[in-house]
């Protein structure tokens, strides 16, 4: 994902795999990861010729955004997990997240 991330346009697995170069994994296994995210809705995929292109679905900052929700779910008590959380932040954290629901950001 950082790969695609990086990238201000879509990309070819030709293209992921040379930018991975260096932790010496498979064409296909970089293909087989791609097809999978794809399927799952958190890359898109267009056809350009025979390759497809890849690009993210979400920003890095909406993806990681909805993983923080769906940990959310998994406990019974939303409220004391959330102030759990707001504890462990720094104070530049807190006061963006206070500015954040100042504004009704959401």
């Amino acid at each position: 994902m950082n790969v695609l991330w990086a990238r201000q346009e879509p990309v070819s697995v030709r293209a992921v795999h040379a930018e991975l170069a260096d932790r010496g994994l498979a064409y296909t296994t970089v293909m087989t990861v791609l097809t999978r995210l794809a399927a799952k809705n958190v890359v898109r995929r267009e056809r350009q010729g025979r390759a497809w292109l890849y690009a993210p679905a979400a920003s890095r900052e909406e993806y990681v955004a909805e993983l923080m929700l769906e940990a959310l779910e998994l406990t019974g008590d939303r409220g004391s997990a959330l102030v759990r959380f707001a504890q462990s932040v720094s104070n530049d954290e807190a006061d963006a997240l206070r500015q954040a629901l100042e504004r009704g950001e959401t």
